[in-house]
């Protein structure tokens, strides 16, 4: 029986994968058909971006599973019309890499304070070293696959690393901690810290007034995760009176950044346009079209969304 295969995304997107997820699929060996059309009853499953024409999948009666092309999925995890399977994007070979990439290069910069040298309009010789990276301990907030792979690579360049996750994620060479009590114990020695949550209701100004009060003074913060992490009239104050040193900004509450936004302007903020990973088409591709393989041969989904946790 041919499997079909909806992809509901933007028509850009359709031009990206086409051809990828086309590849993929014929290596499973499956009988397919996909295409952006079709009768909504005759539907298997639904590769998915959020922003997609399709929001009611009450229709979609034969449906298996939506498999989201993003890792985050508060745009879709929340829709009450969607009782079938969710999955979410972990792509170690596209976007865990992209993420380890963005978060390793802009740790070591601060950690190196390249903004300094690269910043010195007085031309001022200041020969005064770094600390070596044992000296610069780093906190991840967010521990799962994304948060592990990054601190994969901080290990390997010698910095000291805490996780820090809703429940507990155990790695080796890492100190972990979990829960409210937790989260103050992974902050209090972090200079540098890494935002890779999820964007839940239980994370939303994981970062405010009190947990900012909690760092040593100079931190600084790197956000790739998601913009409601951080409380940004907190996160501003925590600026402006040195508590802390800088921010680098992928994500926003409202994206594109608005023009007026104090954050563009702010000599200790770093904004960058969302760029920290990107779901590639070729990779991503191949972990959609196992998943599907695995379904069909009754092996189970992987990267299944908990729908109660959110994520």
């Amino acid at each position: 029986m041919t499997i079909n295969i909806l992809f509901a995304a933007q028509a850009d997107r359709w031009a990206q994968y086409e051809a990828p997820l086309t590849v993929a699929l014929n290596e499973t060996g499956l009988a397919y058909d996909l295409r952006t059309e079709f009768a909504p009853g005759d539907v298997d499953y639904i590769v998915y971006a959020p922003n997609s024409e399709v929001q009611d999948f009450t229709p979609y009666t034969r449906l298996k599973a939506v498999m989201n092309l993003w890792a985050g999925v508060e745009g879709v995890v929340k829709n009450q019309t969607l009782t079938v399977p969710l999955t979410r994007m972990i792509d170690e070979n596209g976007l865990t890499q992209g993420m380890v990439e963005w978060v390793t290069g802009h740790a070591l910069r601060h950690h190196l304070e390249m903004d300094r040298h690269i910043v010195n309009p007085d031309h001022v010789w200041d020969h005064t070293p770094p600390p070596l990276s044992k000296d610069r301990p780093v906190t991840i907030l967010g521990f799962g696959a994304l948060g592990q792979a990054c601190a994969a690579a901080l290990l390997s360049l010698g910095f000291p690393v805490t996780g820090w996750s809703r429940s507990a994620h155990p790695m080796d060479g890492v100190t972990t901690h979990a829960g409210a009590e937790g989260l103050t114990q992974a902050l209090t020695d972090a200079q540098i810290v890494v935002l890779l949550l999820p964007d839940t209701p239980a994370t939303e100004n994981t970062l405010n007034a009190q947990s900012l009060a909690q760092l040593p003074r100079g931190a600084v913060i790197i956000n790739p995760g998601r913009g409601p992490l951080i409380d940004d009239a907190a996160l501003l104050a925590a600026l402006d009176s040195g508590q802390i040193g800088h921010a680098t900004l992928d994500v926003f509450r409202i994206e594109p950044l608005p023009q007026d936004d104090p954050y563009w302007t702010h000599p200790k903020v770093t904004v960058t346009p969302h760029i920290a990973s990107e779901t590639r088409p070729d990779s991503a591709s191949r972990v959609i079209a196992q998943n599907i393989r695995r379904n069909e041969a009754g092996e189970g989904l992987q990267h299944l969304v908990d729908r109660s946790a959110g994520y």
